[in-house]
């Protein structure tokens, strides 16, 4: 009888994610008998996907991926306030007891390696109003960034989402051109594998200016090649993905990972 305890990463699709190579590499690199797998399951699956998770005492919990974060938050307890604040979650926990319990690792992870530089006050340009886009805008909102564009085919969506996380700014459709940005952030599926490309005209943009794409599958990205074609720093989707798995991590597993092998991991993810 196999009695391994395992976590797992959901999304419909789910064969891109590099999720199982992050934990993966983690629980070796601390020798912890555990496994992390992903699961194919579609909208329609969640309700029966949680129901019998719920009841495994081995399964510690799962990573939330595109499109379930906001779905997802029906099955879950929000003891955090998640609903409320972020308005998406992207980690599921199993406590002892049986209980699920939803939280948000999405905006610890695409903040960090913001940590050092100054934003507040500075133009953002954001692309999307899903789930990914709801962890930005929480994590931006907390920079004291201004004001905030938002890009996204719904521009009441985006409108409405500036307005929650009480951001000044605008909501333009999704081939507006990008006005002059400290920051700009593709934090929708676009330019994912099997989905549209995301390939703005940049030439409006500062010396200064960077250009963030959460998607990293591929890793470079359209977004990042006009970025780089014009200089400008970039930040790629690994960095928000290793830094949201990091926190989950030590959730599931109740140990911290060992981020003094990012370098080897990084090459781990992009080989």
């Amino acid at each position: 009888m196999n009695d391994t305890p395992y976590a797992e990463v959901i999304g419909d699709p789910i064969a891109h994610s590099k999720s199982p190579l992050i934990h993966g590499f983690w629980l070796k690199k601390l020798g912890i008998d555990a496994a992390f797998r992903t699961a194919h399951v579609k909208n329609e699956e969640l309700a029966a996907y949680f129901e019998s998770r719920k009841a495994d005492p081995l399964w510690r919990g799962c990573n939330v991926t595109v499109p379930h974060k906001l779905a997802v938050m029906d099955f879950a307890e929000d003891r955090g306030g998640v609903r409320a604040s972020i308005g998406a979650m992207n980690t599921i926990l199993r406590t002892p007891e049986g209980a699920l319990i939803g939280t948000n690792t999405d905006a610890a992870g695409f903040y960090a390696p913001l940590a050092e530089i100054d934003l507040a006050g500075k133009p953002v340009t954001v692309i999307g109003a899903g789930g990914g886009a709801r962890a930005v805008l929480f994590a931006l909102a907390r920079c004291g960034v201004g004001p905030v564009t938002i890009l996204n085919r719904n521009v009441l969506k985006g409108a409405s989402l500036l307005a929650a996380f009480g951001l000044k700014g605008k909501a333009l459709p999704l081939d507006a051109m990008l006005p002059p940005s400290a920051l700009i952030v593709n934090a929708s599926a676009l330019g994912m594998k099997a989905m549209p490309p995301f390939v703005p005209d940049l030439s409006a943009q500062p010396e200064d200016c960077i250009v963030y794409d959460i998607v990293y599958a591929p890793l470079q990205t359209g977004l990042l090649a006009a970025a780089e074609a014009r200089d400008l720093a970039t930040i790629d989707g690994l960095e928000m993905l290793v830094g949201q798995a990091a926190v989950a991590f030590e959730l599931f597993f109740g140990a911290a990972p060992p981020r003094e092998h990012d370098e080897a991991l990084r090459a781990l993810l992009i080989a």
